[in-house]
């Protein structure tokens, strides 16, 4: 495969970062997190349908970056199983609310493109929030 670009491979950590945000930690309780994942699984066929979505644009950004076969491997893995539970009424849906498979697999890129680029930057804020907000007083800049 061509060499990736640091700058490719850092927009890849942070596409996953974000879906394993919405995925499996919007809410944090703990070492637990609940995301769409998890509430999705209960609704039939919905829950399989963003599962797979998911898992297929982490898998895309792998490729992007240049990860390895071993992280790819590892990656598809969790991912089947994860949309494999979601697949399965009650108790796979269950299942799928605390198996955190996006997460994992999320990571897993995330350590692949840090082993071989580092870690990126941290992006600026693109969300306004009360804690964020420059001084605008007339007159100061």
């Amino acid at each position: 495969m061509d060499e990736v670009s640091r700058e490719r491979a850092h927009r890849a950590w942070r596409a996953a970062d974000r879906i394993r945000r919405l995925s499996d930690d919007m809410i944090r309780i703990g070492p637990w997190g609940l995301g769409l994942d998890g509430v999705l699984a209960w609704a039939p066929g919905v829950g399989t349908i963003y599962s797979l979505g998911a898992g297929g644009l982490l898998l895309y950004e792998a490729t992007q970056s240049g990860a390895s076969k071993a992280t790819l491997g590892r990656m598809a893995a969790w991912l089947a199983a994860d949309s494999a539970f979601s697949g399965v009424p009650v108790v796979g849906w269950a299942i799928d609310t605390f198996f955190r498979g996006h997460r994992m697999a999320a990571r897993a890129l995330q350590r692949d493109i840090e082993r071989r680029h580092g870690r990126p930057a941290l992006e600026p804020e693109t969300e306004l929030r009360p804690d964020s907000l420059r001084d605008v007083t007339p007159g100061r800049t």
